[in-house]
């Protein structure tokens, strides 16, 4: 009975999506002075980091390394807790009723809470070993 009802639900939202759908045509839109402004200040404020970066760590490759673990640690924290909270939800919540859902409510918070570490303390071990391993 199941399957029967995936069949006819599969085949109801491939129809609706052909009736449903719409034509986009791309325009050839000019950006506003504005917005192409505040695009250009943020390129530039962007490399101007990346260039301080390269300066601070003496080599192009180093700078850049260093810059892309800065922003791996600052988007790891929110990216970490949702998943975090994700997890909490499976764990308390969900699995209350099913033990396979407990297991990997706790399996994803465990990982999520492994990866927040890494993430925050990579740069810093980066930045002793290029700073203090290089001879």
């Amino acid at each position: 009975m199941k399957s029967k009802a995936i069949i006819i639900l599969a085949i109801v939202t491939i129809f609706a999506m052909f009736f449903c759908a719409t034509h986009v045509y791309a325009e050839n839109k000019v950006l506003d002075s504005k917005i192409e402004g505040q695009l250009v200040e943020i390129k530039e404020h962007e490399t101007k980091t990346i260039e301080d970066y390269q300066a601070r760590y003496g080599s192009e490759a180093y700078g850049t390394v260093a810059y892309i673990l800065n922003l791996v640690r600052i988007w790891s924290i929110p990216l970490c807790f949702l998943g975090i909270a994700i997890g909490a939800v499976h764990k308390s919540i969900l699995g209350i009723r099913k033990l396979d859902t407990l297991e990997k409510g706790r399996g994803m918070v465990v990982m999520f809470v492994t990866i927040l570490i890494i993430c925050q303390v990579l740069p810093l071990a980066f930045t002793l070993v290029v700073k203090f391993g290089r001879g």
